[in-house]
């Protein structure tokens, strides 16, 4: 029994390896063992990447040539001291980086190809490949790189880069020297732009020479290049946000409220894309990213949460009509930031008291909207239970959230909630009193500039938005429906005209008067945002940001824009100037506004942004930061041109 047991085993395992034999011999002919066999070399041809154009034909992106030189450490020839000095001098590397790029190259795999010195110019590839042949082991590929036509637009345009391993691991398409989209464009549309990398398959002898295509080269591919796209972008328009940016920080961002189309997405400071391409592309964005006090590759227009100020009392004038806490023609007093005669806010400014909705909209009076916001919170009997509704209102307006946009990065801002509030003091431990400061864009509210630009866009269209977007066109394809369907807030049409009035006569007798555009009627906003840093752990009150929200023309907006100024000090000063020439120069065409496009581009903030670590007081031109703004009050007097 014992004998047939043995005989039974030996011949079941013979049955098994001869099965699995028969398998890989006959039936399996996948790729993925022509990839796996030593015997076959795999070259790849790299695909054109697909060209970026602005929403006008402008060529933003295109590609050159780059040359790659690959190993496979196990068919490298040890060289001798004159064959590893030459070898090292024609590629600029030092013997030391010779050989941790080859101990790089064997960890990866010794029988695959590795990139060892990748994106050679021209000129070294010229020299070099007339003495490849010395050197067994070694080849060059050649791939395109990126060569970008502007120098605007870093943030949206983005760059590609090296895959690493971790890319590798999640998606087998990529290998190792393989480039990727890593930010802007570059990134959200790596798939469509990069296109389908062709394949030879070599056989080779047991000498490991060249012998020839394997199976006369069936399972070869050819590359399918990437495809074109266009988006949204107005060059020209982004060119100029960046130039009044210049020595500032902050974001804007212009909208196509009909579209939702991004016209212009401005980061500063910014860079030029053309410093990241190229053997120099690691050390500069190294220099980039670890400027810590500038921080460039931070795309401020879509992931700086800032308090919104006062274009957010817009929102709370329109949840209290909605939820019908108030009329346009409720009135309330302000003594100059005081409400209910007892408590006072935050300053505000001179204008004629009591203050209706249109008024408390064009003068931006703190009171009437903490008496707004008040009652829309403490229509309920629970606090909790206002809160929530308000939050509802608020977030139908794309505030506090994502958005679901096709941009590579963002951040969701905030609106707070009942349960909010509840984790922070307790369940009905708080009531409208603790948080008026959302009243006026403070206190736990944040939003991104893509937001506020958002909401101005859905005011502008009295109710609707269309997501905001970058891509236009895709090479034979359509955009995606989420881009094209609108989506309403919770607020009924109606109850946009009298906020829309109100915006507009912040240009005709309110905080924006100054800065009227002629022949363009334009709804906007003043903000001004606190600013607190900690300095050596102590809490250190800054200068305030400057924000402006608008769209124009008041009917049938054609672009709706928000800019938020870091250290702007008011409303009016900066934001509001470079909204108003951004408005003109996409509308007209050109800027009729002279003057105050040359005070914009004259006036730095960068000794503002210096004062954190200059130890200096906090003046400017020798007075303090209030007594600026009451000096500037005093002289705007006539034309409300003041703080807020």
């Amino acid at each position: 029994m014992r004998k047939l047991l043995l005989l039974m085993t030996v011949v079941l395992v013979g049955i098994i390896f001869i099965a699995r034999l028969f398998y890989l011999q006959v039936y399996n002919t996948s790729a993925y063992n022509l990839y796996e066999d030593s015997a076959i070399k795999k070259e790849f041809n790299y695909p054109k990447r697909g060209y970026v154009y602005d929403r006008n034909g402008k060529l933003l992106v295109a590609n050159q040539p780059s040359y790659d030189v690959m190993v496979i450490p196990r068919e490298v020839v040890p060289l001798d001291s004159a064959n590893l000095n030459e070898f090292c001098n024609l590629l600029k590397i030092t013997k030391e980086d010779y050989n941790r790029k080859m101990d790089r190259a064997t960890n990866y795999s010794p029988r695959l190809p590795s990139p060892f010195v990748p994106q050679l110019s021209k000129s070294d590839y010229a020299v070099l490949q007339e003495k490849m042949r010395k050197y067994e082991g070694f080849y060059i590929q050649k791939r395109s790189l990126r060569s970008y036509q502007t120098t605007i637009g870093a943030n949206v345009l983005g760059d590609i880069g090296e895959v690493n391993r971790s890319i590798i691991s999640k998606q087998p398409y990529y290998k190792m020297g393989d480039l990727i989209g890593k930010q802007g464009i570059e990134l959200s549309y790596e798939t469509t732009l990069r296109g389908t990398k062709g394949i030879k398959f070599i056989q080779k002898d047991r000498f490991n020479k060249n012998i020839g295509p394997y199976k006369d080269g069936i399972y070869d591919t050819l590359p399918k290049p990437g495809k074109d796209i266009t988006i949204t972008i107005d060059s020209e328009l982004q060119a100029y946000g960046e130039l009044l940016m210049k020595h500032k920080r902050g974001g804007i961002v212009a909208l196509d409220p009909s579209s939702g189309e991004i016209l212009a997405m401005v980061t500063g400071p910014s860079y030029d894309p053309n410093l990241l391409v190229g053997r120099d592309r690691s050390k500069n964005f190294s220099k980039l990213y670890r400027d810590s006090i500038a921080n460039p590759t931070f795309d401020r227009g879509l992931q700086a949460q800032y308090p919104p100020g006062s274009p957010f009392k817009v929102i709370n004038a329109l949840i209290a009509l909605q939820e019908d806490v108030v009329d346009t023609n409720d009135r309330f007093t302000c003594r100059m930031g005081y409400y209910y005669g007892s408590r006072r806010l935050t300053g505000c400014h001179h204008h004629k008291s009591p203050v209706d909705m249109n008024s408390g909209i064009a003068q931006s009076c703190n009171a009437y909207f903490v008496n707004v916001y008040r009652r829309i919170v403490d229509k309920y009997d629970d606090a909790g239970k206002g809160m929530n509704t308000w939050a509802k209102h608020a977030r139908s307006f794309g505030l506090g959230n994502f958005l679901n946009n096709d941009l590579s990065v963002g951040q969701p801002g905030r609106i707070p909630d009942g349960d909010y509030y509840d984790r922070a003091y307790g369940d009905n431990r708080w009531g409208s009193t603790y948080i008026v400061s959302n009243a006026i864009g403070q206190g736990e509210v944040e939003a991104t500039p893509i937001q506020l630009a958002n909401m101005a866009a859905a005011i502008g269209n009295r109710g609707y938005y269309f997501t905001p977007h970058i891509i236009k066109s895709i090479e034979g394809e359509t955009i995606p429906s989420q881009y094209t369907t609108p989506k309403y807030t919770t607020i009924d049409k109606e109850h946009f005209e009298p906020v829309i009035q109100g915006m507009f006569d912040v240009y005709n007798k309110g905080t924006a008067a100054t800065l009227k555009v002629p022949g363009i009627d334009i709804c906007g906003k003043t903000g001004t945002a606190e600013n607190f840093v900690k300095i050596d752990s102590v809490k250190t009150q800054l200068t305030d940001h400057s924000i402006f929200v608008a769209f124009a023309p008041k009917d049938n907006p054609k672009i709706a824009i928000a800019v938020f100024v870091e250290n702007g000090y008011w409303g009016s000063r900066f934001a509001g100037r470079m909204a108003s020439l951004m408005i003109e120069k996409y509308i007209k065409g050109e800027v009729t506004l002279k003057h105050m496009e040359n005070w914009i581009l004259t006036h730095s903030l960068e000794n503002e942004y210096a004062k954190p670590y200059s130890g200096e007081p906090f003046k400017i031109n020798g007075e303090t930061t209030l007594q600026v703004i009451d000096n500037y009050a005093i002289e705007n007097q006539n034309q409300s041109t003041v703080k807020q």
